[in-house]
């Protein structure tokens, strides 16, 4: 390596300037990334923006729930689509995507060295068919986003082999499952964050293992409790005292949580005693080793990294499993290694600067690439070796001309960034850039963003006003024919008949919010992706926490939360 490499680097951000470090690990990680032609490392250099801006910049890149009605521009079909009517570019079905009726490779162009590389790719990408959804293997689940094996599911984002599951985010193997965000091998539960092969739950976070509990906090192993926090292998207790079956079942049918009032009021309760009981560790992280973030499990030596699992030496990890030496990952998945600025993709390896692209192996600047190696600059493509903007190169004209390429994109400043929000073809606020980093219209439009106008429901659609019976018991399904009101937001929503049946059965009253005024709702509980510098509340000794220190939880270091718990 290049020892001119090998100086940690302080700068400021071009974009937010803030003050950030790189070190040599991460120079490192950019070399084992970087391509090798002729034996030979092009080097990926070192970022100009901060990790924050970076993010902001993969995830602006990424539509999980603002869906469109379209028809696909190849089978003429009425189809749900990330991508309104109105694009420039054409829109497909994933069936038709995936089938042979059309050749990615037709829009292939010869590189222009008088012109900017993204300049060039965004004339590709506006010619190119993209993918209405990016749905892969899955059975009645038209409704969902990059889910892979999913069956009757609607609305789960970036679920993976989940049944009958609606309304949930990053939910993988559950089943029966609604409005729950970062559950895993769960079955029947509802508003459910960061629970973990639990079965029958409701209105609680942190919890693996449990069972029949509700409106619980950082539980392992627990059946039957009832607004409790940091119990172990506990049975029928209510607010962390211990008691027997019939009272627990007096209890519940007292708070009467098959009421939208009541339920209200144990949430106020559930709030008060989470924060006056609760001990918050510092970092919720499980069987990890020189980790810092939140909500990982099972890693090593991974730094700055947000729900991750089973990962090692890897730093800035969003919703990431599996890495091995990565960086600047979002949602990524199936071992991705020796990888940099991706978002959206599986198994990626020796790779970077791509999205929603699968199974690959040394490809650069690529969107919607699946099974393929040595690619630059290409788009859909499948099964394919040594294209450069979709034009078919031998192994010798690849490796020759790829270094050109990338000595043309240092001399425009392109080499080593990733794909610019100028020419991303979706609003900001319909990105999750908006959901973790909220801008204004303002804001958007003075960086050259783009912000999309918001869809308007025409009130003969919507109907008269819909009033919501305030308890389950009194609520009849013709309620799903009806289109209903959300009591925040003011937008209309829909109950479908598989959702008002899960109600019925567990007794949870039929919500007076649409599914995105509850998915932010759920946002609003969860801890921001930042790390703050404080002190343990018990032995004062400094720790890095995701809970910023004006809030009122008591953070324990992880000593200090262990000793806690027996």
């Amino acid at each position: 390596m290049n020892t001119t490499l090998r100086q940690a680097q302080g700068k400021g951000c071009i974009q937010c300037s803030a003050n950030f470090v790189t070190e040599d690990k991460d120079l490192e990680l950019y070399e084992k990334a970087s391509p090798r032609l002729k034996g030979k490392y092009w080097h990926i250099p070192s970022p100009t923006l901060c990790p924050d801006c970076r993010v902001q910049r993969r995830m602006g890149w990424r539509n999980d729930r603002t869906f469109y009605h379209r028809k696909c521009d190849l089978s003429g079909k009425q189809i749900i689509s990330i991508y309104p009517e109105n694009t420039p570019f054409p829109v497909y079905h994933q069936s038709e995507w995936y089938g042979d009726k059309w050749d990615p490779m037709g829009y292939g162009q010869e590189y222009d060295f008088s012109r900017p590389f993204f300049e060039q790719w965004h004339a590709l990408m506006l010619k190119v068919p993209r993918l209405g959804m990016d749905l892969v293997n899955c059975e009645n689940s038209d409704y969902c986003n990059y889910c892979g094996d999913d069956k009757d599911c609607y609305l789960d984002i970036a679920g993976e082999a989940n049944e009958d599951c609606f309304f949930d985010l990053f939910t993988k193997y559950s089943r029966d499952c609604i409005d729950c965000t970062f559950a895993y091998h769960s079955e029947l539960c509802y508003e459910c964050i960061q629970c973990y092969g639990c079965h029958t739950c409701r209105n609680s976070m942190y919890l693996d293992d449990c069972s029949d509990c509700a409106f619980c906090f950082d539980c392992k192993g627990c059946r039957n409790c009832l607004l409790c926090t940091n119990l172990r292998n506990k049975e029928y207790c209510i607010l962390n005292e211990q008691h027997t079956k019939e009272e627990c079942q007096a209890k519940l049918a007292e708070l009467n949580l098959g009421s939208n009032n009541a339920l209200r009021s144990v949430f106020d309760i559930w709030k008060k005693m989470r924060i006056e009981r609760g001990i918050y560790r510092d970092m919720y992280n499980l069987s990890c080793e020189d980790c810092t973030g939140n909500d990982i499990k099972n890693s090593r030596d991974c730094h700055h990294c947000f729900n991750a699992t089973n990962c090692e030496d890897s730093k800035y990890l969003y919703d990431v499993l599996d890495a091995k030496d990565c960086q600047d990952l979002n949602y990524s998945l199936y071992k991705p290694e020796a990888a940099y600025e991706l978002i959206s993709t599986l198994s990626m390896k020796f790779s970077a600067f791509n999205m929603a692209s699968h199974y690959c192996v040394n490809v650069y600047y690529c969107d919607l690439t699946n099974n393929s190696k040595n690619l630059f600059g290409c788009i859909a493509l499948n099964h394919k070796e040594y294209c450069i903007l979709n034009k078919q190169y031998t192994k010798k004209e690849y490796e020759d001309l790829v270094p050109r390429i990338i000595v043309h994109m240092q001399k425009t400043g392109e080499w080593g960034q990733f794909f610019p929000l100028s020419i991303c073809p979706f609003g900001y606020n319909e990105t999750v850039a908006q959901e973790y980093m909220p801008l204004t219209r303002k804001d958007v439009e003075s960086r050259g963003w783009r912000w999309a106008e918001e869809q308007k429901a025409e009130k003969e659609y919507m109907g008269p006003k819909v009033e919501v019976p305030d308890r389950i018991d009194d609520t009849t399904d013709d309620l799903c024919e009806k289109i209903l009101i959300c009591e925040l937001s003011g937008k209309p929503y829909k109950i479908i008949p598989q959702e008002f049946k899960f109600y019925k059965k567990l007794g949870i009253p039929v919500p007076k919010r649409s599914p995105l005024q509850r998915h932010k709702d759920r946002n609003v509980l969860r801890n921001p992706r930042t790390l703050w510098k404080r002190t343990c509340s018990k032995c004062r000794k400094g720790v890095q926490t995701s809970y910023d220190p004006k809030r009122p939880e008591k953070i324990y270091c992880e000593k200090c939360y262990l000793d806690s718990l027996h």
